[in-house]
């Protein structure tokens, strides 16, 4: 980050600012790997070799798969390296299509056979070698507990299908990957990535670090995976129209255009709003059941792993409404943005009112004249009512609810409480509100000046530096130029 950069950020977004050098100067991961290396088995070549595939693969899940407790962070490594590599055999189009639909359908078969490795993708396909040396996934694949290795296989066997069947489809129609209904874009987000979370769910109760029952909970489970992944292939329209594939479904964007790279011009920015609207929408419709499965986690470290990338989803859905730069690039949120919500995201309470905080920055921004305009405005009051149902504001999270009574002397306190709520309530609001990231506080205020006077007195010592420095050498240049000029005259 350079200077300009940093001003801006302390002119824009102090609160950011703050939070990002806190963690940039403080933060301390909760587990290394390090610290139990008999359970991370870090000093095995094989699993080793996993942990630098995790790192090269996924910055995001990296570092919250590596806090996981006890095995479960092993386990949730191999499973997401044998995912990535089914996903990355699915993305490449030089495959032939009989070998794909082979690889596609037995990828969790080969689990099984010690040794095996694929070296027939193209040199560009950027998760290529983890492939070339997935000999070592198996390895590590076949250490783990027979309880994470059965669901790993079992959710891979599940993917692989349902990715083989829309290859299929894909090729009736002259290889072009699409897809038509809304219907069918949820079946295929369910097979990649409903059934992970299905298969995290099943992990979890696995390792006896969370109840036991959550592995039953299929309709939350395949929410979490789908809001993710939607949000997902919403922000990366238009690498995909690029590579030849549009996951966006047909009865989206055929409302609006012949073709979906149509959306991508400019007399038609107005029907790609709209068009983005709907997907945004789509996505949206998830978050309810997401904020759900979160309230029935009683672990922090599997609290973080799920909440973490769900609260960048919503803001990334937040970043791009409206932003008719997702037809042109991958838009992305900031990463001071993304330190500060994490930083925020610690329990279900704060979580769900960030989710309530960028679902009604998103309803602000949108256009009364959308054909989708009233869809938008109820499921963000859903997340809203949702939230404060819940987590009523009215409530601080230090002190317990009221507890009411049939006792006389308790009924006429409990009145009194009840008499308060609606004055709690608009304290509760008005508090948030002061707090909110858009908001700038006193001190606020302070750490921007802070910032500026640094930042101004840098430059200017600099400054003067650089005026001493050019003095010195003109004054320099100029005794030497004399002199020349009295030797050659």
């Amino acid at each position: 980050m350079n200077v300009f950069q940093l001003m801006g950020l302390a002119l824009c977004h102090p609160n950011e600012l703050k939070v990002s050098l806190n963690y940039k100067i403080w933060y301390e991961p909760s587990r290394r790997l390090e610290d139990d290396p008999e359970v991370t088995r870090i000093h095995y070549p094989t699993m080793k070799a996993c942990w630098h595939f995790l790192d090269q693969t996924s910055r995001s899940f990296s570092s919250v798969i590596k806090e996981l407790e006890g095995e479960l962070s092993r386990a949730v490594c191999i499973f997401y390296l044998v995912l990535r590599g089914l996903d990355t055999i699915e993305d490449d189009m030089t495959i032939e299509f009989d070998l794909k639909d082979d690889l596609l359908k037995k990828f969790h078969l080969k689990l099984d056979q010690s040794g095996w490795n694929f070296d027939g993708c193209q040199p560009k396909e950027k998760d290529r070698q983890l492939l070339v040396e997935f000999d070592k996934v198996i390895a590590e694949f076949q250490n783990l507990d027979i309880r994470y290795r059965s669901v790993i296989s079992y959710v891979t066997a599940r993917m692989g299908s349902g990715m083989a069947k829309f290859l299929r489809t894909a090729s009736k129609q002259n290889g072009v990957f699409s897809i038509h209904t809304l219907t069918g874009y949820d079946t295929y987000c369910h097979y990649v990535a409903g059934i992970v979370g299905e298969g995290l769910s099943r992990l979890f109760s696995c390792s006896g670090k969370e109840d036991s029952q959550l592995c039953y909970q299929i309709k939350l489970s395949n929410s979490m995976g789908l809001f993710l992944q939607k949000t997902n292939i919403l922000r990366d329209f238009r690498e995909d129209v690029d590579n030849g594939r549009m996951f966006w479904p047909q009865e989206v964007w055929g409302k609006f255009v012949a073709h979906p790279r149509h959306l991508t011009q400019p007399q038609n920015q107005r029907n790609a709003k709209w068009a983005l609207t709907e997907m945004t929408i789509d996505a949206l419709n998830h978050s309810i059941d997401s904020l759900e499965y979160l309230t029935l986690l009683k672990n922090q470290s599997i609290f973080n792993f799920c909440a973490i990338p769900q609260v960048m989803a919503i803001a990334t859905l937040e970043k791009c409404f409206q932003n008719l730069d997702v037809f042109h690039k991958n838009v992305k949120i900031r990463r001071s943005l993304m330190v500060l919500v994490i930083s925020k995201a610690v329990n279900p309470r704060d979580l769900s009112y960030i989710f309530v905080d960028f679902a009604q920055r998103i309803h602000a921004r949108a256009d009364p004249e959308d054909p989708n305009y009233l869809k938008l405005c109820i499921i963000v009051g859903q997340i809203t009512a949702w939230t404060e149902n819940r987590y009523p504001s009215f409530i601080e999270p230090s002190n317990p609810p009221p507890l009411y009574s049939d006792d006389p002397t308790a009924k006429r306190f409990t009145d009194v409480r009840m008499q308060q709520q609606p004055q709690l309530a608009k304290s509760g609001i008005s508090s948030r509100t002061s707090n909110s990231p858009s908001k700038l506080g006193f001190d606020d205020l302070k750490f921007v000046l802070i910032i500026v006077s640094i930042v101004l007195g840098l430059i200017i010592v600099t400054s003067v530096l650089l005026g001493i420095i050019v003095y010195f050498v003109t004054k320099v240049n100029r005794q030497v130029f004399f002199h020349l000029f009295v030797f050659i005259f």
